[in-house]
């Protein structure tokens, strides 16, 4: 099981970003995406998730109206949009897959991708 989180980068207060979690060696259309971020210091935060039917939950209502996640199961890969960035968006942002392995749900996480955001 592999992810990569990108697409993260330096940019300003009110800019978007998309950021890309490629996967491989699991069932993707299979299984629900997660993104997730972390500041130095502070527990992984959960922001929002896509399921296998495209269905958005958000975890994080201080996203809410910023962020949109989607799924190409064509190419095993989420997306995660954030718009309006605020330098409190700074953070490792992780995408995770939630997938049925040996008679349960794990959560597999992958590398992460750092995002900076100045005033």
């Amino acid at each position: 099981v592999q992810l990569v989180a990108s697409g993260g980068g330096m940019v300003q207060s009110g800019d978007s970003l998309t950021l890309t979690c490629t996967t491989s060696g699991f069932t993707f259309e299979h299984s629900g995406i997660n993104w997730h971020r972390q500041t130095p210091g502070t527990d992984r935060e959960l922001l929002i998730g896509i399921d296998t039917s495209g269905v958005t939950t958000f975890y994080d209502i201080s996203i809410r109206d910023r962020a949109t996640v989607s799924r190409d199961d064509s190419k095993s890969t989420a997306y995660l949009q954030l718009k309006n960035l605020k330098p409190e968006d700074t953070a490792e942002y992780y995408c995770a897959a939630r997938i049925w392995t040996g008679g349960s749900w794990g959560n597999y996480f992958g590398l992460g991708t750092h995002v900076t955001v100045s005033n």
